[in-house]
Parts: structure tokens; sequence; C-alpha cells
């Protein structure tokens, strides 16, 4: 009990402050308020009793002691944060990585449906993602990203569901880097097509890669500076090359009675979404309030010009065949426009750009889990750092998903990583407006300039998108989806018990805010807690 003494103290002399300040008698509140705040203190590891008689929906200000107190480019752990450049290129190679893969858009659909598909779908889809990601993720500044923002408005249960999905999501989408590296060169390697050599191939590649992201969240941004820069000149060069051959009337080729609709909404959603995922490492940002919104806005002008630049030209450049627009037809092109030099680049760029994929989805992926833990939802051990500030066990989970799943066809990979994906983008929308509407007053550092009907009407389109996605699902990733899903409900239960009988340590990092006072109110709206 001594150890409770000095925040009796501290919670004695807010209490007494909020209630006169509301001009209650105090004799008439002191012992209920010091009974509530000892039970919090028991339940939790950090409580905040600062406004304690102010409605909730004017309450929720948390106070991050990594963001607001001490040398910001350092962490806790004293390992240096990252900075403004890198930050823009892992949300490149979280989100894009660069044009590699988007071939299968004009095979579904033929260039004019495709490059309106990418400016359309950027419209309505990257952007509201990215702005609620700069607004949630500077609200809530620490690892556990979007668990935490589902967290806070729908309770614990629905915050590990959005975990789980979101991870399952995440090791499933990287499990295709590998896949797709290997299609890019066993051109040049035909051994690697199939059979034992690719099977080897993709457990060295996710051996060496896992072993970066172990030495550091720093080296994995700066790698993915010198990847992108290194995967989008080739592209730049193409298109300069291919402007002396370029024919507008090739734009307009279309027939609606030949489009693949489901290739063709798997491809644009697939290329666009993800603008989450940088949430799950704002906890590893230089000054996040700042920095994250406007990386946000770099990197969306980097990943869509990425993306409209090469199709804009090369589709112009040369007769436009459907059927032979497939992965890895860009180095094709390349070798009709400028040659052996040029499509031996565009292959190494792919090849490389794979990697800064996979690396950069496996921080997001293994820095959740560990944001996870420090919030309680997972044992302990998954918040435990290697000596270069890393995830360890976060990131052995995440390699060992991604070797069970590397079986899986690039198509299939695609449709159900974007199954479950859709599942936790409906929570975060859900999470998104119940917070605008149930602490409206709330610290926002940065704040999309729209009311809470703008809000609403902002995310009809891409709620509507998230219906169409889902619904074209084949009913073979439906189900595995579900079924997905269904483990996450059964694990949750499960977790709590573990916990309750003890065979498993969790705790809640006193780095952290609360959050129960938010998720008090997310089981009860209409009342408010006052003393």
């Amino acid at each position: 009990m001594h150890q409770f003494f000095p925040h009796i103290i501290t919670y004695v002399h807010h209490i007494h402050l909020a209630c006169w300040n509301k001009q209650q008698p105090y004799a008439l509140h002191i012992t209920d308020c010091l009974a509530f705040r000892l039970q919090k203190l028991r339940n939790t590891a950090i409580t905040r009793a600062n406004s304690a008689c102010l409605p909730m929906g004017d309450r929720l200000d948390f106070k991050y002691n990594s963001v607001n107190e001490g040398d910001e480019r350092k962490g806790g752990h004293g390992i240096p944060k990252v900075s403004m450049v890198p930050l823009i290129f892992l949300i490149f190679y979280e989100v894009s990585g660069g044009p590699f893969g988007i071939e299968d858009s004009v095979k579904a659909s033929g260039p004019l449906l495709a490059i309106v598909g990418f400016l359309v779908f950027a419209l309505i889809w990257s952007i509201p993602e990215a702005l609620i990601t700069a607004e949630m993720g500077t609200m809530f500044p620490e690892n556990g990203g979007y668990v935490v923002w589902v967290s806070s408005a729908l309770g614990p249960f629905w915050g590990f569901q959005q975990g789980w999905a979101k991870w399952l999501s995440g090791v499933i989408d990287n499990a295709l880097y590998p896949v797709l590296f290997l299609d890019y060169v066993k051109s040049s390697v035909p051994a690697l097509g199939g059979g034992l050599p690719r099977t080897l191939a993709v457990l060295i590649l996710t051996v060496a890669l896992t072993y970066m992201n172990y030495r550091g969240l720093t080296i994995v941004g700066w790698v993915a500076v010198f990847l992108g820069v290194f995967s989008l000149l080739p592209f730049f060069v193409m298109g300069v090359i291919a402007i002396p051959r370029i024919e507008p009337s090739r734009w307009l080729q279309m027939d609606l009675g030949s489009v693949n609709w489901g290739l063709y909404l798997n491809t644009l959603f697939w290329n666009l979404n993800y603008w989450d995922s940088i949430s799950t490492l704002a906890g590893e940002v230089e000054n996040p309030k700042r920095t994250l919104p406007r990386a946000l806005s770099y990197a969306l002008v980097l990943v869509v010009g990425g993306y409209l630049y090469p199709l804009i030209t090369c589709t112009a450049a040369i007769p436009v065949v459907r059927e032979q627009w497939s992965d890895g037809y860009f180095s094709d092109i390349a070798r009709i426009l400028g040659g052996i030099w040029l499509h031996s680049w565009i292959q190494g760029a792919a090849a490389l750009s794979n990697m800064g994929n996979f690396l950069t989805e496996m921080s997001s992926d293994s820095y959740q889990l560990l944001g996870m833990a420090e919030r309680g939802m997972l044992p302990e051990f998954f918040a435990r750092r290697s000596r270069y500030g890393t995830p360890l066990i976060g990131i052995l989970f995440s390699a060992f998903g991604v070797i069970l799943l590397s079986w899986m066809s690039f198509q299939e990979i695609i449709a159900a990583e974007n199954y479950l994906y859709c599942f936790g983008m409906i929570l975060e929308f859900i999470a998104f407006i119940k917070l605008r509407m149930t602490h409206p007053n709330a610290s926002r550092p940065y704040k999309i300039p729209l009311g809470t009907i703008g809000a609403v009407l902002m995310i009809i389109s891409p709620a509507l998108l998230i219906v169409v996605v889902m619904a074209l699902a084949s009913f073979k990733v439906m189900a595995v989806s579900i079924m997905a899903m269904i483990v996450g409900f059964v694990l949750q239960p499960c977790l709590v018990y573990v916990e309750k009988k003890r065979w498993l340590r969790f705790s809640i990092s006193a780095d952290l805010p609360d959050l129960s006072d938010s998720q008090e109110a997310a089981e009860n709206d209409t009342v408010p807690l006052t003393f």
C-alpha cells in the first residue's frame, strides 16, 4: 500500500481543486474519489487524474512522455528516432514501393480504366485514409497505432480484433514480396521458377531481411531511402525515352465487356492502401505530431506519381496487348524502349523494391505486436526489445507467418489480405467517427478540417469501396478470411483468461497514458464521470 501514498496525495490535490472549481462540497466526495482512484491504480500501470470532474467528452487529452518530454531525437531506450526523410520512404514502401505489380490493372481493364482508376482511387481511398492516419496517429502517437484508436473508441475486445486482422493482413502481404522478387529474376535464373530452389530462395531471403529488421528501424529507414531512389529512377529514364513514341490515341482503348472487375479492383486497392500501417511506428518517430502529417502528404505525391508516370508513358509508347500486361511486364517494355541495359535495371530495381516492401512491412507488423503488448493486450514478452531497440519476438512471429504463407499465389495473396484489411478498415472508420462524436474537444495536433457531418461524408466512398471489394472475393478467400476472424474472436477471451489465471504476465507500459477513461466512455457514452 505504501507505493500508492504519493499518488494519493496528488489525487487529493487534483480532486480538491477540480471539485472546488465545480463548486461542489469537498467533504461529500473525497471518500468516493479516493476509492475510485485507488481501484484504477490497481488495474492500470499509469493513471491520469487531471480534470477529474469534467464530462468524458472533454477529458481525453493524453500526455505521452516519449513525445512531450526529454530528447525527441532518441526514444526511452536511447535508440535514435526516425526523422522526416526516412519516414517518407517508410510510408512509400508500406503503401507502394514503386509501380511493380500494377501491370495487372492494364491486363484487367485496358489503359484508360487503369489510368483513371489510379486517379479516382487516390481521391476516394488514399487521401481519406492518409488524412485519418494523420489525425489519429498524432492523437495517439504510440506503437499500437490503429489498435489503440479502436480500443479507445470501442473497447479492448474490438481493439484486439483490429490488431489481429491487421497483423494477419500484413503478414499475408509480406508473404507476397519474396514471390514477386523471384518472379522478376526467374527470367535470368530459370531454376528459381519453382521446386526446391525456389523454396530455399524464399527461406534465405526471409532470414536475411529479418536480420536487417532486428538491427534497427533507423537502418531500415535509410535503406528504404536508398532503395526508393534506386527503384524509381529507371522508370523516370524509361518515361523520357518513351516520349518520342507516345501516341495519345492508345490511352483511349477500353472494352467494358471484357473487364475483369475482380482483378482490376483488387489490384488498385492493393496498390493504394496500407497508409495506416505507419501508425504502428509512431512511437519510434521523431516529433510525430509534426512529422507524421507532413510525411504522409509527401509520400502520397510520391506514390501516386510513381504509378501514373509509367502508366501514362508506357501504355502510349507501345501497342497495348492486354494479355501481356502481367507481373514483370515493365521490364519487357524497358527492353523494347531502351535495350538490355534498361531491362536489367528495371529487373534489379524490382527485386530490390520488393526487399524494401518486405523490410517496412515486417517493421510495421512487429512494432504493432510490441505496441499491443505495451497496452496489455498480449503477453509482456512481446514488449521486450533487443539491444538494438527492436521487438525481437514480434519480428520472429512475423517472419514465421511469412514462411507459412509463402505457398500462396500472387492473386490469392492479394485477395486474402484485401478482405482482412477491409475488416480492419471498417473498425477504423467507426472508431474515427465515434471519437469525433464522443470526444470533440480532445487534443488533436492535426485535425482534418471537417466537422462530424463532413467526416462522415468523407468516409462514405471508401466504405462503399470496402463493400464492393469484399463482395467480389471468391468463396475460398471469403471462407478462409472469415475463419481467420473467428480465430480472433476466440483468441482474445482466451488471452483474458490466461491473464486472469496468471499463466503469463501482462502489463501496461508506464510511459503510456491510461486509456481506461476512453474505454469507459465507449461502454457508456451517455453517463459522464463526475465526483
